[in-house]
């Protein structure tokens, strides 16, 4: 009975075989996909009509190069990670190098890799540069993949305890770099546009991303610390630069006297979002939030007597030094900001002082909640995100937990939402759609949950890096995609995710005594 059980049994799949049938299927299917798509580009000449040209050899490479990953990745699979590890490796290098090498289009690029004389051979499969770079990465996916799963593997033939002290050693390391990165990016931030590379663009863009540092430490409370998954963040940020847009248009009140208005406005609306999500966990929490980020953008499209509909609202008053105006020729009986201290006029002024208030606002930010955290109130985020029974049978109350997190976290979204309508001048629904709130929760999540300097290193890389690739509009999100998908493949928890216990129960001194008896 035993031989015939042992002789019906199912044999496991061979490594190779699986990965044949994938490499075909896959191979099919881009060529199929490919041989449209790719293969044919309309071009339109002036005073010609619309023409095509043949890309058959993008065709052949991509059904060579796409599949060759995808049987490489089967393999890996299978725990055969070594030829992806290679491969995946010299390709990323090969690939990815030489595209930008052409990106940057250094004449080493046309005199030896890729040559208009259709004579002389070419050392790269694509004409594009940017298409290389994009394949590169494709490489390094494969590589990544692979190293990982070998790193799996190799944690899994570890001990418990060995695996709790790596865990452990993860945990000091990112400790570590986050007390080193910390100051030397606010370092940075200061002194940036002073450098040679400081320029109006720069520090635009820089403000862009500040904001965004904002949002993250604000949305850090609700996710990050009380572990509430918050879809409607942007919801906030609407009431917030909303709330300024009103009150400089209709009561003509000056940015520093509307900024507190609009944080309390904004907190209020969050105590408003926490009374219906009381007992709702997870998903369905996610669900309500989206649901009220997007009852407050058709209310602002749709009240078109309150806030102008689709229009917006307009003619916002810019942001002073502390009531001395940055204008050329300033109302009569005002001082302006260039006679105040003597500086020939230049609109730049008012640039850096916005960028320098941002930053002002978001070392705010993260202050109070580094403080809050060290708090009881902090300790009860804490325990509301590890488990919210737990948290009841331990006499905390999850209402007023729930109502402080959204209360913090909507105050400070506010606060960024009138800096965004000093800023822009301008204000409209479309400037707070979904998509806002999804990049800001990226941020958090790809930074760390609960790491402050992680969220700061997401927002630079999330915001920072489609600009810094504006010029290439054709490409720019695709690698801002796989720039995500690298993270989180490579670091799942976050940039830099660690969590420091508020109270220890045993100080380091006391542990090392008894480990010593």
């Amino acid at each position: 009975m035993t031989d015939m059980t042992l002789s019906t049994a199912p044999k496991a799949p061979s490594p190779l075989v699986e990965a044949a049938k994938e490499t075909v299927f896959t191979a099919i299917l881009v060529f199929l996909l490919g041989w449209l798509m790719v293969g044919y580009q309309t071009q339109v000449l002036q005073g010609q009509p619309m023409s095509y040209v043949t890309r058959y050899s993008d065709v052949v490479w991509a059904v060579l190069l796409i599949p060759a990953g995808r049987f490489l990745l089967t393999l890996t699979r299978f725990e055969r990670t070594l030829p992806a590890i290679i491969l995946g490796g010299i390709g990323f290098l090969y690939l990815f190098g030489a595209g930008v090498l052409g990106v940057l289009e250094l004449p080493v690029y046309t005199e030896f890799l890729v040559t208009p004389d259709p004579l002389q051979p070419d050392f790269l499969p694509f004409e594009q540069p940017m298409v290389n770079v994009i394949f590169g990465l494709g490489a390094f996916f494969v590589f990544a993949a692979a190293a990982k799963a070998r790193r799996k593997k190799a944690l899994g033939l570890q001990t418990v305890e060995a695996r709790e002290e790596a865990e452990a050693k993860q945990q000091r390391f990112a400790r570590n770099l986050s007390g080193i990165l910390g100051p030397i990016l606010i370092i940075v931030a200061l002194i940036l546009p002073w450098t040679p590379f400081g320029d109006r663009k720069l520090v635009d863009s820089l403000i862009l991303v500040m904001t965004y540092v904002m949002l993250g430490w604000g949305l850090n409370i609700v996710v990050g610390l009380a572990g509430l998954l918050d879809l409607g963040y942007v919801a906030f940020y609407a009431v917030g630069a909303y709330t300024y847009a009103k009150l400089s248009t209709t009561l003509g009140l000056n940015f520093w006297e509307s900024l507190p208005l609009a944080g309390v406005f904004a907190a209020s609306f969050g105590v408003l979002l926490g009374f219906p999500v009381l007992r709702l966990r997870g998903d369905y929490l996610a669900i309500v939030t989206l649901g009220f980020g997007e009852i407050i953008r058709i209310i602002l499209v749709n009240w078109q007597v309150f806030t102008g509909g689709p229009n917006g609202i307009g003619n916002i008053a810019k942001i002073d030094f502390f009531g001395v105006p940055f204008e050329r020729n300033p109302k009569e009986g005002e001082l302006a900001f260039h006679t105040l201290f003597g500086l020939d006029f230049s609109p730049v002024h008012r640039i850096y002082f916005l960028y320098y208030v941002i930053i002002a606002l978001a070392l705010i930010t993260n202050f109070v909640t580094i403080r809050l955290r060290k708090m009881p109130i902090g300790r009860a985020w804490e325990a509301l995100r590890e488990d919210e029974t737990a948290c009841r049978a331990l006499g905390i109350n999850p209402t007023n937990t729930k109502l402080t997190a959204f209360a913090l976290g909507a105050m400070f979204a506010g606060f960024a939402g009138s800096f965004f309508a000093t800023r822009q001048g301008f204000v409209s629904p479309e400037s707070f759609t979904f998509i806002e709130s999804a990049v800001i929760l990226a941020i958090v999540v790809l930074g760390g949950m609960g790491s402050q300097v992680g969220v700061a290193l997401a927002a630079i890389l999330l915001i920072g890096l489609p600009e810094a690739l504006r010029e290439l509009s054709l490409y720019r999100m695709l690698v801002f995609g796989g720039v995500m998908v690298l993270i989180m493949l490579l670091r799942p928890k976050g940039l830099l995710s660690f969590r420091i216990p508020t109270i220890l129960l045993n100080s380091g001194k006391a542990k090392k005594t008894g480990a010593a008896q």
